[in-house]
């Protein structure tokens, strides 16, 4: 059967069919030996963010146990280099240094949060070392040097998105927006109200919160005296459900629309039955038939005992691209860059083949649409 995605340009947002990509295509290698080839990974493995670095950390040990048994890169084994931040600013700067100071590593992955990464910014363009933001929505992230690259949709256009599902999928028209406090969650909500007004939409209730507050019931029910259709998260999988479970507490109802960085299985875990229904588009979703993607998803299900989300994905993926960017370019930090700057067709689980355009992004993605059915993630129908 046949799932609507929706297809996302740089500067447009438009609904379409089915994409199709072309198979992912590992690179082949000679047997490993002599030194490992280095990578740092800056991102979250405690504090309130961890499960994302959990998630991460299992897609990114796939990927470089995969790519070590055919043999590594022209021979020598790949190694990554984890470094806990916390997704903190305050953490991922120190990381940073360590992490430029070494010249064994030759390129960084992450942070998690576009703000814990841009703080770290000007140490890696510095240090000329590429800084890989796989999960870096803001576009600002890509704008701090010739070092930075992302396969992350940017905010702007996951929070248009929204604003077409809400629309278009889910026939809201009177929307309660929730979001967090922060550069992410201000910008997606602006971008947000802006393209829902232009599409006929009314914000009924605008809410924002801190990340760490755990008593959401004031705002929501100033919320329901506006009687929404339609309640909008722009939130991530802790802050998400925990607003989800209080809603039912106070009798606020409506469809459920939430951002990306809710797609994880601790959402479901935490919220039960008060996330059921929540709809949102995602990069990645392990019940797409094509041939990549399913045997990536029958191989991490076998190691790990549990279905992938996109986070796995992505970190997977982005061991992945640069591994091709470290083959072609060779094995230094320049290498690296210019091995992205030229490639055309970029293998990938998520894109199929890809090349960075301009600002240093994918120029183009597709989406899946799924939605919370009895406590799973299913396709949106």
């Amino acid at each position: 059967m046949s799932h609507e995605r929706i297809a996302i340009g740089r500067r447009r947002v438009v609904l379409g069919g089915l994409a199709t990509a072309a198979a992912l295509s590992a690179p082949r290698f000679a047997q490993a030996a002599g030194e490992p080839i280095v990578y740092g990974v800056s991102g979250p493995f405690s504090g309130d963010r961890a499960a994302y670095g959990a998630v991460w950390k299992k897609g990114m040990d796939m990927a470089v146990d995969e790519i070590n048994a055919a043999g590594g890169i022209k021979g020598r084994p790949v190694q990554l280099i984890y470094q806990d931040t916390q997704s903190d600013p305050k953490q991922s700067v120190p990381v940073a240094q360590k992490f430029v100071d070494d010249p064994k590593i030759i390129a960084e992955l992450g942070d998690f949060s576009s703000a814990a990464s841009m703080a770290a910014s000007p140490i890696y363009e510095r240090g000329k070392l590429v800084q890989f933001g796989l999960t870096n929505s803001d576009p600002k992230f890509t704008k701090g040097g010739d070092y930075m690259w992302s396969t992350a949709p940017t905010m702007q256009m996951d929070a248009a998105l929204m604003a077409n599902i809400a629309t278009k999928q889910l026939n809201g028209r009177n929307a309660a927006v929730f979001y967090q406090a922060s550069d992410w969650g201000d910008t997606s909500q602006k971008v947000f109200v802006e393209q829902y007004k232009a599409l006929g939409g009314k914000v009924a209730a605008l809410e924002n919160y801190l990340l760490t507050d755990k008593d959401f019931h004031a705002i929501l029910a100033k919320a329901r005296q506006a009687n929404p259709d339609v309640l909008v998260l722009f939130s991530y999988y802790t802050d998400g459900a925990l607003l989800l479970q209080q809603a039912q507490d106070v009798g606020l109802k409506g469809r459920i629309l939430a951002a990306t960085s809710c797609y994880s299985n601790k959402f479901l875990d935490l919220g039960g039955s008060a996330v059921d229904g929540t709809v949102m588009s995602v990069l990645f979703f392990p019940d797409d038939p094509r041939p990549a993607i399913q045997t990536f998803v029958t191989n991490y299900q076998k190691r790990y005992g549990e279905k992938p989300d996109q986070y796995g994905a992505r970190a997977y993926d982005a061991v992945k691209i640069i591994a091709w960017g470290t083959e072609h370019g060779g094995p230094t930090r320049e290498g690296i860059r210019k091995a992205f700057l030229s490639g055309e067709t970029i293998p990938s689980l998520l894109f199929g083949s890809f090349k960075f355009d301009g600002e240093r992004r994918v120029a183009h993605y597709d989406e899946a649409l799924i939605t919370v059915k009895g406590s799973k993630f299913t396709y949106y129908t």
